[in-house]
């Protein structure tokens, strides 16, 4: 399948910044799942300093807002061809060691809700996964507006309630505490009924001896299929987080978002 994504992400400030540098992991890999046939990062009221692989894989570009500017916008366009392998990216290693999606972080760090969860985890371990998968959907229906970017996963998981990201890290969570290597990953996903979105997307990933790495969409209840791009990963949402940055003064920020995903 061939998806056409446009994504702008535009800050506004309410006051002149002298300072702002923004972490861009906007730009598909090639892999089993996917081939990015074309892809640009554009940039208005600021410019691209440099771009690098960071120690997860990740394609990072460093974006600075011009000097004294109160507007940035930065959009990702291109097309990827997507394959259905039911999520199975496979045996694909990087600098970071398989211990190391072993270790907890401070937004995935398990409590008792999430240790309980593990619990699931026994026996064949593609079924139990998935079964993993359904009780986390379960026990925290997907819900707008009732947590937020630094809720972690046992917060979410107390709550009974959360989005992909809470999904995602409840999941890499409860795995790891079963003693399975896991990681987050952000994306996008084309939906059946919309091309607009709020938002881009996020699963989780887990690693199977014999298999490799295999893809967890908690929120759909299914493995990513065609209709999902890959574009970064880590141990957590922070990791993998589409754009993250700082900014020096005392600026107030607003953030809009604009995604289209179609064939």
């Amino acid at each position: 399948m061939l998806l056409k994504i446009n994504h702008t992400t535009r800050y506004s400030y309410d006051q002149p910044v002298d300072y702002a540098l923004q972490k861009v992991r906007l730009r598909p890999q090639a892999n089993a799942l996917q081939t990015p046939k074309a892809w640009e990062i554009e940039v208005t009221g600021g410019k691209i300093e440099t771009g690098y692989t960071d120690h997860y894989g990740n394609l990072v570009d460093l974006v600075s807002l011009t000097p004294g500017g109160q507007e940035l916008a930065i959009t990702a366009v291109g097309e990827v061809e997507t394959h259905d392998l039911s999520g199975m990216l496979g045996p694909v290693y990087g600098r970071a060691p398989l211990w190391h999606f072993l270790q907890a972080t401070a937004q995935t760090q398990p409590g008792p809700r999430i240790k309980t969860l593990a619990k699931i985890v026994e026996g064949d371990l593609l079924s139990a996964l998935h079964a993993l998968s359904k009780s986390i959907l379960d026990a925290a229906p997907y819900t707008l507006g009732e947590t937020h970017s630094h809720t972690t996963a046992e917060e979410a998981l107390a709550g009974q309630t959360g989005v992909c990201q809470d999904h995602a890290q409840i999941f890499v969570a409860a795995a790891r505490a079963a003693g399975v290597p896991a990681r987050y990953v952000s994306g996008y996903l084309m939906m059946t009924d919309r091309v607009d979105q709020d938002a881009s997307h996020a699963w989780a990933e887990a690693h199977i001896d014999g298999l490799g790495w295999v893809g967890f969409d908690v929120s759909n209840g299914i493995s990513p299929d065609e209709k999902y791009v890959r574009l970064a990963i880590g141990r957590d949402a922070r990791d993998a987080a589409p754009i993250e940055g700082l900014r020096i003064g005392s600026a107030g920020e607003e953030m809009i978002v604009s995604l289209q995903v179609q064939q």
